[in-house]
C-alpha cells in the first residue's frame, strides 16, 4: 500500500513514563516539556505524555492551556465495578486524558493480557471518548523464528475493536526485543512492518481509514535515531520510553518530524 501524504497524518510523539516519577519530579518534567513546546515558533507534530496514574491530575493542572496532550498507561475494560486497584476509562477521561495506552508488551507479559483483553480495554477507552494507543509487536524469539509478520497480523486483528477509526485509534508497533535495549530494527525492517500494519488496517477501516491512521514506532527511539525512523513513509511518530523522561531529548525527537 502506498503511504498517504505526510500532511494527512500529523506525527504524534508520545511519552510513556512507565512507573517513574514522584510528584515534584513529574511536575517539573511536565512543565519543562510544556514550556519548551510553547517556545517553539512552529511545530509539525503533536506531543503526548502518559505519566503514572498518581500524577495524572497534577500534571493536567500544571500544563493547562499548553499544547501538550495527556494520556494514561492503561485502563480497565469495565466502566465501574469491583476491580480493586484498577482504573476505569471514564475516570481517566474525567481527569483530562485524551489517550490511553493499551496492550503494551509489559502488560501483555507481566499481567498476562491477551489480545481479547486488549481489545476490550481499547473499546472502553474509545467509548469514553478517548483515543486508544494499541501496542503490538513480536518478541526476540518470534523474530528469530521468522514469525514477525504473523504475530503482528494476529495481534492487530485480535486487539482492534469494532468501530475503530483513524480518529479514535493509534497503533504503536513495538518490537519487544528493542524496548529499552538500545537495539532497533533497520529502517527497511521498520518500514516493512509499518507498511504491513497499514495494509492490514485497510481490511477493517477501508483504504481511506487506513491511510489516515497514525502508526507509531516504539522501541529505543532516541534523538540519535529518530530522524531516520521518522522519515520512513509509514512511521507517523513514536512511543517513547526512557527518552521521554528528559525534556530536551523528548523535544529533540519531535523536532525530527518531517
Amino acid at each position: 500500500m502506498t503511504a498517504a501524504p505526510a500532511t494527512l497524518r500529523r506525527p504524534l510523539i508520545a511519552g510513556n513514563w512507565k512507573m517513574n516519577g514522584l510528584k515534584a519530579d513529574g511536575l517539573a518534567l511536565a512543565r519543562d516539556i510544556a514550556t519548551r513546546l510553547e517556545g517553539m515558533a512552529s511545530r509539525r507534530f503533536d506531543m503526548l505524555v502518559c505519566p503514572p496514574f498518581t500524577l495524572l491530575d497534577a500534571v493536567c493542572a500544571a500544563v493547562d492551556g499548553a499544547p501538550l496532550l495527556l494520556g494514561a498507561q492503561d485502563c480497565h475494560a469495565d466502566a465501574k465495578g469491583a476491580h480493586t486497584g484498577d482504573v476505569a476509562a471514564p475516570m481517566l477521561a474525567e481527569l483530562g486524558c485524551s489517550h490511553v495506552i493499551v496492550g503494551h508488551s509489559e502488560r501483555r507479559t507481566n499481567h498476562g493480557e491477551s489480545d481479547a483483553t486488549v481489545r476490550a480495554k481499547a473499546a472502553a477507552a474509545q467509548g469514553a471518548g478517548m483515543t486508544a494507543v494499541i501496542c503490538i509487536g513480536e518478541t526476540e524469539g518470534q523474530r528469530d523464528a521468522g514469525e514477525t509478520a504473523a504475530v503482528v497480523r494476529r495481534q492487530l486483528a485480535g486487539s482492534l475493536p469494532a468501530g475503530s477509526s483513524a480518529t479514535n485509534t493509534v497503533i504503536a508497533y513495538e518490537p519487544v526485543w528493542a524496548i529499552g535495549t538500545g537495539r532497533t530494527p533497520t529502517p527497511e525492517e521498520a518500514q516493512a512492518i509499518h507498511a504491513l500494519i497499514r495494509a492490514e488496517l485497510s481490511k477493517p477501516l477501508g483504504a481511506a481509514g487506513s491511510a489516515a491512521t497514525r502508526i507509531l514506532y516504539g522501541g529505543s527511539m532516541n534523538p540519535k535515531n529518530a530522524a531516520v525512523l521518522l522519515a520512513l513513509p509509514d512511521v507517523d511518530g513514536g512511543l517513547i520510553g526512557g527518552a521521554s523522561l528528559k525534556a530536551a531529548d523528548f523535544l529533540a525527537i519531535g523536532e525530527c518530524c518531517r
